[in-house]
């Protein structure tokens, strides 16, 4: 038996993970729920799992949640500094870290500090302190397993030595694949117009309008650049993205000799959910299996990168360091926020990335070489994002 700790339990990804926890009640139980806002959601989370501690990231919620959940055995916190106490619990075997945004740093890193086996499901810690939280799992012991479709599978095609920046085992390149979301065959000069209802409508995942925006730009798929270059410990130049419409392949491992793994599989999240939970096990997903016959055939092509300037800014913001991966992160954030509630159009989310990134270049910022510097520019990034949104800037709005 073991104990989990979910942190974004009322998410797309939080859900999935209780989908799979629901099919193995003898393995698994849910020792903490955490949401931010969903107050009803978490407590019928609550209800059915029953778990020991429930927080809301909100601490004006705490009274609500403290209600909701009378005459029930799970006791009710509230508050960052609740949520950061769960991910390190004593009693937690596993943490889910499936917060969205900058809002996971905190807590995935103090499971990280505690030595827990974190699931890791949001890229923003990775990309905002990547030397940090990789330094941290080292000195602590803990164990970082990736639940991004991508990343998880090529975790899995690594030779069981190879994680996490260990030596060398023969890699010469990652491939991250991507689908290039509903917008890769629009005419270029229509992506201006494209409405938040249609941008948040991937073709092949279910996800939270954030995440699906960040995958209509191929912002997500940047992010997993970075995060793959922590995670794996390899330089950009060996880690490539192509376009896989499909879904089917969820990235690949190419050798030295030769030879090319891959892993493939429904574009269902509870399976790399499965695969994280158990392992070195495999448990029942509740994802049926894959029919080659019915895929019939896989399509690859290169990324455009006139479609896709993202991509290319994360690329260069990898190969900065720390810092402007942050500020792209944050940006990035405040973009999209900003995009979801009318505020800027839809190109106008690279072009405020991009503005905000050509402001940091002589803003005098720190590295990105401890907690305190991270928040710092954090702070900066979604000031400056928001300040160029705001009009300072008018012709990158009218871009």
């Amino acid at each position: 038996m073991r104990q989990i700790v979910i942190l974004g339990a009322t998410g797309t990804v939080g859900r999935n993970t209780l989908d799979v926890a629901r099919r193995h009640p003898q393995r698994l139980r849910v020792l903490a729920l955490t949401a931010n806002r969903d107050i009803a959601g978490l407590v019928a989370l609550c209800r059915e799992f029953q778990p020991r501690y429930a927080a809301t990231a909100d601490a004006s919620k705490w009274a609500e949640l403290r209600d909701a959940l009378a005459g029930t055995e799970t006791e009710a916190l509230a508050g960052a500094e609740a949520v950061a106490q769960l991910a390190a619990h004593e009693a937690a075997d596993l943490v889910m870290s499936a917060i969205v945004g900058a809002a996971g740093l905190l807590p995935t890193l103090a499971a990280v500090r505690a030595g827990k086996r974190v699931l890791v499901a949001n890229k923003e810690p990775l990309v905002m302190a990547g030397q940090l939280m990789m330094q941290a799992a080292a000195t602590a012991g803990a164990t970082l397993v990736p639940i991004d479709s991508e990343h998880n599978a090529i975790f899995q095609c690594l030779p069981e030595g190879y994680r996490c920046g260990t030596p060398d085992s023969g890699v010469r390149r990652i491939i991250l694949t991507a689908s290039g979301g509903p917008f890769r065959e629009t005419e270029l000069s229509k992506l201006r117009d494209v409405t938040p209802a249609e941008a948040v409508r991937h073709p092949n995942w279910v996800m939270g309008p954030k995440i699906s925006v960040d995958s209509a730009t191929m912002m997500n798929k940047g992010l997993e650049l970075i995060e793959a270059r922590w995670l794996f410990g390899l330089p950009s130049e060996s880690i490539d993205v192509v376009l896989h419409p499909e879904s089917v392949i969820h990235s690949l491992v190419e050798y030295r000799d030769g030879s090319m793994l891959a892993q493939l599989g429904q574009p269902d999240m509870r399976v790399p959910i499965a695969h994280a939970l158990a392992a070195p096990e495999r448990w029942e997903s509740g994802v049926g299996g894959l029919s080659l016959a019915e895929v019939a055939k896989l399509h690859f092509s290169e990324v455009e990168s006139a479609r896709y300037p993202a991509l290319g800014m994360a690329r260069q913001a990898l190969q900065a360091g720390g810092r402007a991966s942050n500020v792209l992160n944050a940006a990035n954030e405040v973009a999209v926020e900003a995009f979801l509630a009318g505020g800027v159009s839809f190109t106008g989310i690279a072009s405020v990335i991009d503005e905000s990134l050509d402001r940091s270049e002589g803003a005098g910022l720190p590295d990105a070489d401890d907690l305190d510097s991270v928040l710092a520019i954090d702070a900066w990034a979604r000031d400056a994002a928001r300040s160029v949104i705001a009009g300072l800037d008018t012709k990158v709005m009218h871009a």
